[in-house]
């Protein structure tokens, strides 16, 4: 019988570094876009293709890579992942051509799922009473390498071309792949099936966790409602304030507030008040779409709205992934690839819908959309999670 190793606050604040530094790989390309749109003579739509594909390839690494940190040893697979994706960040830094880009850019967004092979192993070390904070800490991570990527891709592109970018990501990615050889510690595989076997326990998973289809549902549902905001915000401001982009892209640091969420949701959780911090961060979300509103005549209410809707959208995955990563001990990977997959196809439909939303009725109609989305998950919850008294409420189930 293995014991487990200690999740000690240094290798906690290793695994947060290195969930930001994976998933920052996916947002690198984001301020680039209209540069590299030049440099190749495309239209913006197909240099917005490069998104649209590390998108469809990190889904594809939920789906095939992130069940393996069940039935390998985590160690070895994170630097394999992290190894895999430092390669190919160095060639999207050389791409001859976009086409290659493109097919580099999938590569990156299957082999950087490393933050989700992280995310459940803080959970599996953590201790009982810690685990929503563990959760919390490297998710607080995640959430600062979406926040600086786009910040770091820009300063690096002015200062020594796109290509810099990638190059200087590949050699982060190689330090942290030799690192997590280093400092993860050995952790037996809590699996041993076979491979078929081990995938389809995901369907089983869901076939027999309430809990995981409700938390899944709201999940996606809740990034959902950031797609539909994210994707039509720019429109809106530049049509109404004529801002620049790099304004526009200050509005995204409002963003750090998510961070504070995490924590605080962490920290919930860990007191057992997982179910009712859900419902308040789910009505914070709700609460944000009239400011967001008026953010047409007021840019103070405006940043306000973005405040409110940070802060419910994130505290509500805390407290979803909190929930879930109780259930089962020896598939909390799996649990991840269920969950995630769900929440990443919340966000694919709220992004195509806002987009649709804005060209019919513009952000009156994105408003609208957001807002009954926001209600449906609160709907959904009280429904559902509103069925015992509050005494018997603080944990989940």
């Amino acid at each position: 019988m293995h014991s487990k190793p200690t999740l000690t606050t240094g290798l906690l604040i290793f695994m947060a570094v290195g969930s930001g530094l994976s998933v920052a790989s996916l947002y690198y390309v984001q301020p680039l876009l209209e540069l590299l749109a030049r440099e190749y003579g495309l239209s913006e739509t197909s240099a917005g293709f490069l998104v649209t594909v590390a998108q469809l390839g990190y889904l594809t690494g939920l789906i095939a890579v992130v069940p393996l940190g069940d039935h390998h040893e985590r160690r070895k697979l994170l630097t394999v992942t992290s190894a895999l994706t430092a390669v190919g960040l160095l060639a999207m830094g050389l791409a001859p051509s976009f086409l290659m880009l493109v097919v580099f850019s999938i590569s990156v967004g299957i082999t950087c799922v490393t933050a989700q092979i992280l995310v459940p192993l803080a959970a599996h070390l953590a201790t009982d009473d810690k685990r929503g904070s563990a959760v919390g800490a490297v998710m607080s991570g995640l959430l600062l390498g979406i926040l600086l990527a786009r910040t770091f891709s820009g300063i690096m592109a002015e200062l020594a071309g796109w290509r810099s970018v990638f190059i200087a990501a590949s050699v982060l990615m190689a330090i942290y792949a030799v690192a997590c050889y280093r400092i993860i510690p050995h952790i037996p595989p809590t699996s041993h099936t076979s491979y078929r076997t081990l995938y389809l326990s995901i369907l089983h998973l869901f076939r027999d966790e309430p809990v995981l289809r409700r938390r899944s549902l709201i999940g996606g549902l809740q990034y959902a409602v950031f797609g539909i905001f994210w994707t039509s915000m720019a429109f809106m401001l530049v049509r109404q304030y004529g801002m620049s982009e790099a304004v526009i892209g200050l509005y995204g640091l409002i963003g750090a507030i998510g961070i504070l969420a995490a924590r605080i949701a962490g920290k919930l959780a860990d007191r057992g008040w997982a179910r009712l911090s859900t419902g308040a961060f789910l009505m914070t979300t709700v609460s944000s779409w009239g400011l967001l509103y008026w953010g047409q005549w007021s840019l103070i209410a405006f940043a306000l709205g973005v405040v409110l809707i940070d802060l419910g959208i994130q505290g509500a995955h805390i407290s979803n992934q909190s929930e879930v990563y109780r259930l089962n001990p020896e598939a909390r990977s799996r649990l991840t690839t269920g969950y995630m997959a769900s929440y990443f196809l919340g966000g694919a439909c709220g992004s195509a819908s806002s987009a649709i939303a804005y060209g019919m009725g513009g952000w009156p109609a994105v408003v609208v959309l957001g807002a009954g989305v926001s209600v449906l998950c609160v709907v959904i919850w009280a429904a559902t999670e509103l069925r015992f008294p509050v005494t018997q409420m603080k944990h989940g189930g």
